[in-house]
């Protein structure tokens, strides 16, 4: 960041869009700032702080969860209404430090194709509010991922929102208990009995995996584990989770 300029706290979302909006003044988005100094690039003369914006919020009623997008994966953790399927995915995501910084919507950004906490929002049905100065629009969280670079030009995320019904399990493979998986799988069975499977550590992002779709992932292979070892893995995490739900 060797070009920044200017820090910026504003206190709304139309703020935030209007100091975006500025095409000669390139510029970031800081919500917990866990990534930021590593992934800036070198002409950023401008970050512009979500703090103040009023996104942090946590609410669920009738079987919906609601969250804004700079609330804390630990607050989401600590949150009564989040179901129990996000809330250990939220401790597998990051050390306590981290996750008292890092926010949901900066999660989502980044799209980490280990991170089981977004696994685990895909077999939720999570749909994700983006506001550009036109306005909102809502995207299933599936998409959003597949669709990210174009959706974010100009906009912000600002909310989550996933019904909390269901039965969900998760397994996972890893060097450690405590480390980034290798590969992982989230299921989940709806009230209306459709079964949602997800996985992690298989493709460029977390992804919904039906059985068709298995053998055509491109599960990326690194000193932890090769594509092969991957593939085998996705299978055998996917039967377990299955098993699981009864399903």
């Amino acid at each position: 960041m060797k070009g920044l300029k200017h820090y910026y706290r504003p206190d709304s979302v139309d703020e935030v869009l209007d100091l975006l909006a500025r095409p000669d003044v390139p510029s970031a988005l800081l919500g917990g700032g866990t990534s930021l100094i590593a992934t800036a690039p070198d002409d950023l003369q401008s970050v512009i702080d979500l703090q103040a914006a009023g996104l942090d919020h946590l609410d669920e009623k009738d079987g919906r969860l609601t969250a804004g997008a700079t609330a804390r994966l630990q607050d989401l953790a600590d949150f009564i209404g989040t179901p129990a399927l996000l809330r250990e995915a939220c401790y597998f995501e990051a050390p306590n430090t981290i996750r008292n910084a890092a926010t949901l919507g900066g999660l989502i950004a980044s799209a980490d194709p280990e991170s089981e906490l977004l696994a685990a929002l895909l077999v939720y049905e999570a749909r994700v509010v983006i506001q550009n100065r036109q306005g909102a629009v809502e995207s299933a969280l599936a998409e959003f991922l597949n669709e990210k670079s174009r959706l974010l030009q100009g906009a912000i995320i600002t909310e989550v929102r996933l019904p909390t019904g269901g039965r969900a399990a998760s397994a996972r493979v890893a060097r450690t208990p405590a480390d980034r998986p290798i590969v992982a799988a989230a299921g989940r069975v709806s009230p209306q009995g459709e079964l949602l499977i997800a996985l992690c550590g298989a493709a460029k992002t977390p992804l919904l995996a039906g059985p068709e779709a298995l053998d055509r992932l491109p599960y990326p292979a690194d000193f932890r584990g090769s594509s092969e070892y991957r593939r085998a893995m996705a299978g055998v995490l996917i039967r377990r989770v299955r098993a699981e739900l009864g399903a």
